[in-house]
């Protein structure tokens, strides 16, 4: 029986690697699961699992934790020191899959453990990169990428080496709006952003998918992850979603990972790793499918892969400052405060003024979301939409 805590239990994420191990009951112990403000589900689910702790990012709701917990044995606890707390207690396995950059400390909690991470958080590699993977190596610890399209990456790794790669290509869906025109984007509401045509994540992660920014942060992260150059890094729009990853060798192979849109995959990967598991995924069927189609991005119409690649170039901070501004935009768009095409507008603007020195640690990363943050809500007050 292996150990394992799960960094936000109550999203997509958390969901179906919890529905693999509910299938698996005699294989996993579970640590610890938190959540980030969902009380009633994060109880339910203690109460199915029964970790050692159940924290709850929000404290505000920890007196409804406490209440559903009562008498189980099972400790409750709430904020952020709680949640480090929990990713640091010792497990097989961490899966982080907090979203955004509320993720970065207890990441970092669990690496510094020395384990096993399964890393669903892209914005943690994005904002903190030199300092994770620095800490990656001084803790020896291990990164299982969880992404689907890096995951796919990793598994087509296995076949040669990192120093023989001639190129990798992330693929993307293309989102909802693959084929709308500029002026369609521009009245894009939230409800038909929300409606990806392939995958069921997150409100955040699917808005940026719809924008194109989730694949622009993939980038960021697959050159933290895998160590080719930037420039042998491309995406490659595919909207059926079959082929997830590819990466050619210099010797003209191309090794490609195909899949159903379903992230019960990748995490079985993670899960499994170095072995294999079964999963309840219907296998794929190529006779249907029929076709797989692939088109070069549109950088005019959704230019959020450009500002990801910029900042990647430029290093220092701007990555984590993409990633923050990323963050306030998304917010804004979804409570209605901006149309759909000012959020890529808003992140530019961003990168566009004076970035901080370059993070050297933890607190410098956080540092420099915090100011970020500030500005980009500062740029906000000039384009909120009547």
């Amino acid at each position: 029986m292996r150990a394992i805590t799960i960094l936000g239990a109550t999203g997509s994420i958390g969901a179906s690697t919890l529905d693999l191990i509910r299938r698996n009951r005699a294989e996993w112990r579970v640590v610890a699961l938190t959540a980030h403000s969902q009380a009633s589900e994060l109880v339910r689910l203690a109460r199915e699992f029964r970790p050692e702790i159940a924290v709850i990012a929000d404290e505000s709701r920890l007196a409804e934790l406490r209440e559903g917990l009562a008498g189980t044995g099972i400790e409750a606890a709430g904020g952020g020191q709680a949640l480090c707390e929990a990713a640091g207690r010792a497990s097989d396995l961490t899966v982080s899959a907090i979203v955004g950059a509320a993720g970065l400390a207890p990441t970092m909690t669990a690496i510094e453990q020395g384990g096993v991470v399964a890393l669903a958080n892209k914005e943690a590699l994005v904002s903190a990169g030199d300092v994770m993977t620095a800490a990656v190596a001084r803790f020896g610890a291990t990164l299982l990428p969880t992404d689907s399209e890096h995951n796919a990456i990793f598994q087509c790794l296995q076949a040669g080496r990192i120093e023989d790669v001639r190129s990798i290509t992330l693929t993307a869906s293309g989102g909802p709006f693959r084929e709308w025109t500029w002026d369609q984007l521009r009245t894009a509401t939230p409800a038909q952003a929300l409606k990806h045509p392939n995958w069921n994540m997150g409100a955040k992660i699917t808005i940026d998918s719809a924008t194109m920014m989730n694949k622009g942060l993939e980038y960021i992260e697959a050159h933290r992850l895998f160590p080719v150059g930037l420039e042998k890094i491309r995406i490659l729009v595919h909207p059926q979603s079959v082929i997830h990853s590819m990466v050619e060798y210099r010797d003209g192979s191309t090794l490609a990972q195909l899949g159903p849109s379903d992230m019960r995959v990748p995490i079985a990967s993670c899960l499994a790793w170095p072995a294999r598991m079964d999963t309840p995924c219907a296998p794929l069927d190529l006779v249907g499918l029929g076709t797989l189609s692939f088109f070069a991005p549109d950088e005019e119409r959704f230019p959020a892969t450009r500002l990801a690649r910029e900042a990647a170039q430029a290093g220092g901070a701007a990555p984590a400052v993409l990633s923050a501004a990323n963050e306030v935009a998304v917010a804004a768009f979804l409570a209605g405060q901006i149309a759909f095409t000012d959020i890529s507008a808003l992140v530019a603007q961003t990168l566009d003024s004076d970035l901080p020195p370059a993070p050297q640690c933890l607190d410098d990363v956080l540092a420099v979301d915090a100011v970020a943050r500030v500005r980009a809500a500062e740029m906000l007050e000039t384009t909120r939409v009547a």
